[in-house]
């Protein structure tokens, strides 16, 4: 399989049946741009036709994981339907892209995991994460609804009342506290993240792949059951773009301020 064509997401091959794959570039956080949030969709189908891959470990480089949508992309969403379109299908096939790639995909997650990382990371097969992590949801804080990846996985990882406390708040999370809740499978010292990664990744390769494969699908039947809920979070979230309070959002983001949102209709 030929990876050449990505520019924002760095594939390797570590050893046989372990691919690499790193988000931004050294001593940077990874931003969502456009092109990265295309790419990020489009990934797992390659991988999941890739013969030569049996694990996909998918991490972040420099200061953290990733550190969600760039602004000037979210603006754009905001002002441009067909924008809105193309990002709403991205992120849809980015959800159903990874629940039915037939490979294993292992997350390690350090530093702050927001956006577009964060659904990655958190959907999955076997998600790591540094114990000083900073798991981040921040979409009502911008002022749009929680689509991407919360509705289908946030209840079913860590139960209706966790997700809806941290969906709700935008209260970030260490790592630590992720896997005490249950929203991702193991944790480690961030010195020890990508050595705990490749071993989990080396004893999924060594293992019996189509039983492994095929009991990855038979488990995402829960998500594909949740398929309905995502796709209606999806919905709302774009509609959020288009509506006052995400204008308040953003300008809070760009000015280093709490949002003083507006008040909603009275017919709401």
């Amino acid at each position: 399989m030929n990876y050449s064509a990505y520019q924002d997401l760095k594939v390797r091959s570590l050893e046989p049946g372990i691919l690499e794959i790193v988000m931004g570039e050294e001593g940077r956080l990874a931003v969502a741009t456009a092109n990265a949030h295309a790419e990020m969709a489009r990934i797992w189908l390659d991988v999941d036709r890739d013969p030569d891959c049996r694990v996909a470990i998918l991490r972040g480089a420099g200061k953290g994981f990733s550190a969600g949508g760039d602004l000037a992309m979210v603006e754009e969403v905001t002002r441009d339907f067909a924008v809105r379109a193309r990002v709403w299908r991205e992120a849809r096939d980015l959800v159903y892209n990874m629940i039915n790639c037939s490979k294993i995909v292992v997350s390690a997650m350090h530093g702050p995991a927001v956006g577009a990382g964060l659904v990655a990371g958190l959907l999955a097969d076997i998600s790591i994460a540094a114990r000083n992590a900073r798991l981040i949801d921040g979409h009502t804080r911008l002022g749009v609804a929680a689509g991407d990846h919360a509705a289908i996985v946030w209840p079913l990882l860590c139960g209706m009342a966790k997700a809806k406390y941290y969906l709700l708040t935008c209260e970030q999370m260490s790592g630590e506290e992720a896997e005490r809740l249950g929203l991702v499978s193991l944790t480690c010292d961030e010195a020890e993240l990508q050595a705990k990664a490749l071993d989990v990744a080396r004893r999924i390769a060594a293992g019996a792949q189509t039983a492994i494969r095929w009991t990855k699908y038979s488990l995402n039947n829960w998500l594909r059951m949740a398929g309905p809920t995502f796709d209606a979070s999806l919905a709302f979230e774009m509609l959020g773009f288009t509506g006052p309070e995400v204008k308040e959002g953003i300008a809070s983001h760009r000015e280093k301020r709490k949002p003083v949102f507006p008040p909603e209709p009275k017919d709401f």
